[in-house]
């Protein structure tokens, strides 16, 4: 199942745990704008560093799995997890490979929004007049209710923003009769949140959490996210691992950057433990 999961995931600049770029199938959510340089970062991902890739590591093809079968269901997915540990990569990656005849549509959503923001946000994310509908209430659920009538995948991203009553609003737009959209939830701590809504959170059919990389997994992967440390050894990624990054990919991904500034800068000097020891350095009391 892994295997199908990872297969699914072939998109430009993606190589697999094995190094391997799997083939490309048809995407339905664009990954990179269009405008886009061959290589850039898919939507959500910040790799912070020239010659970075995204990487189709088993947590993300997990991710992978979930969505498809909850999208298929037409059910509620919750994507959770610790900061910084991939979940709205993954999240991007996948729904990314659903056929383009399906649509998706992501809803931006501000810090502790209130009934009527919340509902511009959903209104605009489905291309609806929210300036003209935002104040008129009946009107504007009306074409939500309409609106989810068609099989698709609203994202929510950060849904950990979003207070109890709130996201009662979500749970009576999907219990809809009529209701075809799949949503996905995902967010640092939206577990958490959606257990302050137990009337949502009774009706999602997938709870996927992202984890932290695996000590084993660390230098092949990072090898493959970026070739700088091809030359690096085991013992010190792994010693770098333990005391700084902690299996979070978004500290590797600074670590990386930091790492790539000074080897530009001093060409003879090698990625070695001095060098990762500096570039933790710049990452603050918390990394």
């Amino acid at each position: 199942m892994y295997d199908r999961a990872l297969a699914q995931l072939a998109l430009p600049g993606t190589v697999d745990e094995t190094g391997q770029a799997p083939p490309l199938t048809e995407p339905g959510l664009p990954t990179t704008p269009p405008d886009s340089p061959a290589g850039a970062a898919p939507l959500g991902a910040r790799l912070y560093v020239p010659g970075a890739h995204v990487v189709a590591t088993s947590q993300l093809g997990e991710v992978a799995e979930a969505l498809t079968h909850t999208v298929a269901a037409r059910g509620i997915a919750c994507v959770y997890g610790d900061a910084g540990q991939g979940k709205t990569v993954a999240v991007h990656q996948a729904l990314g490979l659903l056929p383009r005849r399906l649509p998706v549509r992501q809803a931006h959503i501000a810090v502790k929004p209130a009934l009527p923001q919340l509902r511009a946000a959903l209104l605009i994310a489905f291309g609806l007049p929210a300036t003209a509908l935002t104040n008129r209430t009946d009107a504007a659920d009306r074409v939500l209710i309409d609106a989810f009538t068609t099989p698709g995948v609203l994202l929510i991203d950060d849904v950990q923003r979003i207070a109890a009553p709130e996201l009662d609003y979500l749970r009576l737009l999907a219990d809809a009769p009529t209701t075809q959209m799949s949503l996905v939830l995902c967010g640092a701590g939206a577990e958490r949140t959606l257990a302050r809504a137990p009337a949502l959170a009774s009706r999602v059919l997938t709870w996927q959490h992202t984890p932290r990389l695996a000590t084993p997994q660390i230098p092949d992967v990072l090898r493959l996210f970026h070739p700088l440390w091809h030359t690096a050894t085991d013992a010190d990624l792994l010693h770098t691992d333990e005391t700084c990054a902690r299996g979070n990919f978004r500290t590797w991904a600074k670590i990386t950057s930091h790492a790539y500034a000074a080897l530009d800068q001093h060409p003879g000097v090698g990625a070695d433990r001095a060098l990762l020891a500096r570039a933790c350095s710049r990452l603050g009391p918390n990394p």
